[in-house]
């Protein structure tokens, strides 16, 4: 699933369509009923936003389209007329470069409104780590690797990134949350807003343990060990040595 800093890339690659009055087309049957197109043709694409996992895309009139891109969607942007294959979700064309979202299940008018309840982004600089910290406490008997996943509590973070920032605070993902001091999330949010801000910025991170299962953890040698976590079944990685903060990490 695109994470938070892909919702960043992708607004800033959106950013070069920004001003202009622009063509909207949905090719695809699944989008073309909504009525996108015909409520958004013609006008000024006015801002183009990143917010947790969600991209908003503000046009004149007050018109605000939402894209979530759940497992499957992307956005691309190319020049204007580039040839393509299949049925995009939607198409933005300006004068010189068009954007094309693919396999976006989520696409909606009236976006911000239909958002919803979103968690602080753990990219804004400086993130508010006491307003995360604040939320996880709401339910203090969830492993804190669950927790962060949800986009009500942090905005943004996904399960790649959720292993890495657990990795590089040293706590397990099976630790509870009322197991671990403010001390201990706040290092790991840091974590993550540095781990996710320097991708951004510059080279993207290399992986410690995410999608490693078996091989040596980076900092003490151990086998890394992955197992399913939380109702989604999302696949938890974790070194059993280096992580031990918090409640004990499955032994299977």
């Amino acid at each position: 699933m695109p994470e938070g800093d892909a919702l960043y890339r992708a607004a800033q690659r959106l950013q070069i369509l920004v001003g202009e009055h622009v063509e909207v087309e949905t090719p695809n049957p699944r989008a073309s009923g909504k009525g996108i197109a015909e409520r958004l043709d013609g006008r000024r694409l006015e801002r183009v936003e990143a917010l947790g996992k969600n991209l908003l895309l503000s046009f004149e009139g007050g018109q605000v389209l939402r894209s979530h891109l759940r497992m499957t969607g992307r956005w691309r942007v190319t020049q204007r007329g580039a040839p393509r294959a299949g049925l995009p979700w939607l198409v933005i064309r300006g004068r010189e470069h068009e954007a094309t979202l693919w396999n976006g299940p989520v696409l909606e008018l009236d976006g911000r409104r239909r958002l919803g309840r979103v968690g602080p982004d753990i990219l804004d600089v400086p993130p508010d780590l006491d307003r995360m910290v604040g939320n996880l406490r709401r339910d203090s008997a969830r492993p804190v690797g669950e927790a962060i996943l949800d986009q009500r509590l942090v905005a943004g973070i996904g399960n790649m990134w959720k292993a890495e920032c657990l990795w590089a605070a040293q706590v397990s993902p099976w630790a509870r949350l009322d197991t671990l001091g403010d001390d201990q999330l706040r290092a790991v949010l840091d974590e993550a807003h540095r781990l996710m801000r320097t991708g951004l910025e510059g080279a993207r991170p290399l992986r410690r343990v995410y999608r490693r299962t078996g091989r040596p953890c980076p900092r003490c040698g151990e086998p890394i060990r992955s197992r399913g976590q939380g109702d989604d079944n999302r696949t938890a990685y974790w070194c059993p040595v280096c992580q031990q903060a918090g409640e004990a990490a499955p032994t299977a």
